[in-house]
């Protein structure tokens, strides 16, 4: 597994990520597509020996029940310390003022209560899961510089927001001297190409690493068009931001892989890591394949006229997923 530092950080990640989004407690409400342990086991174990070691989760996937998988998977199957662990904080985990939003209290209370879920003293990669409009952006800053001070992250990072909004919080680091982002994790794919406007090019400038969700349009991509997989079926964020996809994309993916004779997945994850950006795409496996695919899509090489091929369909369209 190829590995690459996070932005201009000195953290080294491996080159595909593990997303975490598919482990969880179903009976919680969140993903009925989820994974519990034993259904989790494999994969985990599949990404070692692939060398996966960036493991990305969040504080609301399964309302917690993630955190506690991932944290039980690391102890069971490897070592903390050869885990670049990453979760998040915003989204609602209950109805108090800290069980959301990014506040001096959300960010305190929810730090500590990811913490004890994932059984461990830190994580590598703490990340603010959205904007939060509602809090000042120097009491977030601060309070995220505090949480690192006092060893409970090593780096922080955002995702999903708009590139003035990035840009402000990362400006009133600097002018503080707290702690600066180092990633952002924000929705990259054939099928939704936004970030090339404006944010690629500041956290170029920034040098601050993309690690993009959905790489593979929440599995469109993956597959040629009108096939359908359960998770497919019953996964809203997919549905809200994708419907039934692109098929003029998802065409000419097919198209490419078939001339070349590997997955659909292989072409598009390997469209995704050409862009210098991309530190490591997410990948949300719940069949082996799925890792696999990503693994090998590191020695995918697209030709100028693959590339033509595969952008050409793509029309501009608004950004989604903040």
């Amino acid at each position: 597994m190829q590995t690459t530092r996070l932005g201009d950080s000195g953290l080294k990640v491996s080159r595909i990520a593990l997303g975490c989004m598919s482990f969880g407690d179903t009976s919680r409400g969140f993903n009925e597509w989820a994974l519990d342990d034993d259904g989790a086991e494999p994969i985990f174990r599949q990404a070692l020996d692939l060398g996966i070691t960036f493991w990305d989760t969040a504080n609301v996937y399964g309302y917690g029940s993630s955190e506690e998988i991932v944290g039980r998977a690391i102890r069971r199957y490897t070592r903390r310390e050869d885990i670049v662990l990453a979760t998040k904080v915003h989204f609602r985990m209950h109805d108090g003022p800290g069980g959301s939003g990014l506040s001096r209290k959300a960010i305190m209370e929810q730090v500590d209560a990811s913490l004890t879920r994932l059984g461990t003293d830190y994580v590598d990669l703490y990340q603010i899961h959205r904007f939060d409009p509602e809090t000042p952006v120097e009491e977030t800053m601060e309070a995220l510089h505090d949480v690192v001070k006092a060893g409970k992250a090593r780096y922080v990072g955002a995702s999903s927001m708009w590139a003035w909004q990035f840009a402000t919080m990362q400006h009133t680091a600097d002018l503080h001297g707290w702690t600066r982002f180092i990633s952002m994790q924000d929705q990259y794919s054939l099928m939704q190409r936004e970030e090339e406007r404006e944010m690629f090019g500041l956290l170029a400038d920034q040098g601050v690493g993309s690690i993009p969700w959905s790489p593979l349009a929440k599995g469109r991509l993956a597959r040629p068009f009108g096939e359908h997989t359960r998770r497919f079926d019953n996964d809203p964020v997919g549905q809200r931001f994708f419907g039934d996809g692109d098929r003029p994309i998802i065409d000419a993916v097919e198209q490419v892989a078939a001339a070349r004779g590997i997955p659909m997945a292989q072409v598009a994850i390997a469209w995704v890591l050409r862009n210098p950006v991309v530190a490591a795409p997410i990948i949300g496996a719940t069949r082996p394949h799925h890792l696999a695919d990503a693994a090998a899509a590191l020695d995918v090489e697209l030709s100028d006229e693959e590339i033509r091929v595969l952008e050409d369909r793509y029309t501009p369209r608004e950004p989604t997923g903040f």
